[in-house]
């Protein structure tokens, strides 16, 4: 008996990860020709899905060399096994009367229905919730490609509770250190609760072999910004150690993932002069396309797009004596001293940031190739920040468990290099907690 599957790719598997061809081991890969035809839509896009579309093409166009895509070719999966094999393949005919076949969509999910009918095996792949939602009332099997993807229930919070004996604690706060067997992962905070009596505790992290207290020049107050709960204690402390170059905060809206990065970022670079420059950037997702497509130069394009940022820096940036004009001034002269860089992702790709405290807000709108090629950026000295809320995405193709800020933070919590924590509270104003919380 024939086990091997079919797998029918939609457009958007391929645009989500140009290595989607390769995912499906010794199975058979079935691309529809209406992909084909999305693809070349999307080959002169200059954002993630265009390169993604170039790089798919030019695979199959590789591909195609080893013999024919209508009769099927051999991938390049193998890795010491059976390779997979993938054909280009177009239907014919309607799957339902009256089912509009000049869409894309229909087209993709015809060659799905027909295989489907010779053979039980087929997979429709897609992450496109409505092609799922008519390929299921068709019958025929689909699922959403699960490659690089986590459980986002189980996402690696940053933080933990340990029940410690009563001698535990005592020698905690009188060597400011605990050396104690546990399965911390580095640099993991740990709420240390006195068995005997649960409302007694202490608050450290895990550096090296050892629990040890939180430094108090890092978390207490960092640019005239104290902090308003233990998980914004617990963030500004990754945010201030050198040795963490790369930092996740998760948060929902109101937390202060964005102001405290900002604040770190102000009191390392302009005070501490531990950095060049701080570089913040953010993904260009909800106006659908690039800056191109707003008015304006570059900087007035990146003005309207940083807005959020430079709500942020106001608030830093601002005393009794500061009015909103000087504010901006001050921010126009950083920038001008090159102490101070707002870019958008798509000019980031091709370069390298040496020594330089870099900001991604709105992480969570990243693919984690996107995410992939933007910590490779990081050259030597710098300190990468990524924040985001993976309850609000914006990208279509994107959830909770498939976002390069999930991933990476799944993917890097047992580095030594690397600090996370999840902001749990809102912090903004009683009226942001209350929205945040119920609406």
């Amino acid at each position: 008996m024939n086990m091997q599957k079919i797998y029918v790719l939609d457009t958007n598997v391929l645009l989500y990860s140009a290595q989607a061809l390769e995912s499906f081991e010794d199975n058979k890969v079935v691309i529809p020709m209406a992909v084909i035809e999305e693809l070349d839509k999307f080959k002169k896009h200059q954002d993630e899905l265009g390169r993604n579309a170039r790089q798919v093409i030019r695979r199959l166009d590789t591909l195609r060399a080893k013999g024919s895509l209508f009769n099927g070719v051999p991938l390049d999966n193998a890795n010491g096994k059976p390779a997979g094999t993938l054909q280009v393949m177009a239907g014919e005919g309607k799957v339902v009367e009256g089912m509009d076949m000049s869409q894309p969509d229909n087209r993709i999910l015809r060659v799905a229905f027909m295989l489907h009918k010779e053979n039980t095996n087929v997979i429709l792949i897609s992450k496109d919730i409505n092609l799922r939602l008519k390929a299921d009332s068709l019958g025929v099997p689909v699922e959403d490609f699960e490659r690089q993807r986590v459980n986002f229930d189980e996402l690696f919070s940053g933080e933990c509770e340990m029940d410690v004996p009563s001698q535990a604690v005592e020698d905690f706060y009188k060597n400011g250190f605990l050396e104690i067997e546990n399965s911390l992962l580095p640099n993991e905070f740990v709420v240390l609760k006195d068995e005997a009596n649960p409302k007694r505790s202490a608050l450290g992290w895990k550096r090296g072999t050892r629990i040890e207290a939180i430094p108090h020049e890092y978390s207490d107050k960092v640019w005239n910004v104290s902090p308003r709960s233990k998980e914004q204690r617990m963030a500004l402390t990754i945010l201030m150690d050198p040795s963490i170059q790369i930092v996740t905060l998760v948060g929902q809206a109101g937390s202060g993932k964005t102001l405290l990065a900002l604040a770190a970022a102000l009191e390392t670079t302009i005070q501490q002069n531990l950095y060049d420059r701080i570089l913040v950037s953010r993904p260009i997702i909800p106006m659908g396309n690039d800056l191109g497509y707003l008015p304006g130069t570059k900087d007035e394009k990146l003005d309207v797009w940083m807005q959020p940022i430079y709500d942020n820096l106001d608030y830093l940036l601002r005393n009794d004596k500061h009015d909103a004009q000087v504010v901006r001034r001050q921010i126009e002269e950083l920038k001008r001293n090159h102490k101070l860089e707002l870019e958008a992702l798509t000019y980031i790709r091709g370069r390298s940031i040496p020594k330089q405290f870099v900001i991604v807000d709105e992480a969570q709108n990243l693919t984690p190739h996107e995410v992939k090629t933007i910590v490779s950026r990081a050259g030597e000295g710098t300190k990468m920040i990524l924040t985001g809320d993976p309850y609000q995405i914006d990208n279509v193709y994107l959830d909770s468990c498939s976002n390069g800020l999930s991933f990476i933070v799944d993917r890097f919590k047992n580095l030594p290099i690397h600090g996370h924590i999840t902001l749990k509270k809102s912090e903004r104003s009683p009226l942001a907690a209350a929205a945040a919380e119920l609406l």
